[in-house]
């Protein structure tokens, strides 16, 4: 996923919040979204023992990227050049999620 791409999905997925929730909306995505910036530095220095996708919430694959170094340093090589689109799929989802929630009537 590229930055446009994310930046429209985020702007459909806003629009379909209540007005009257928007700004509890964005109080509660800017809390918990993940910079691809620190994302990147963490794919960059930490790669090869998996931070990466810890950071990310993705257990799995920052196991599999532990336990073999990085795919022997070829999977964290590649990672440099996804991380960032993986970020903001993690960070749309997220939005997704709450927009969801938020968009639900209060009991």
């Amino acid at each position: 996923m590229t930055l446009i791409e994310f930046i429209y999905g985020f702007q459909e997925v806003y629009g379909g919040v209540p007005p009257q929730r928007q700004p509890e909306f964005l109080a509660l995505y800017t809390s918990t979204a993940k910079n691809p910036t620190v994302a990147f530095a963490l794919s960059v220095f930490l790669g090869s023992f998996g931070i990466d996708r810890f950071y990310l919430d993705q257990w799995l694959l920052g196991f599999l990227k532990l336990i073999t170094l990085g795919g022997f340093g070829i999977w964290t090589v590649i990672d440099w050049f996804l991380i960032a689109g993986v970020t903001y799929e993690k960070n749309l989802e997220l939005a997704q999620r709450l927009a969801g929630s938020l968009s639900a009537p209060r009991s």
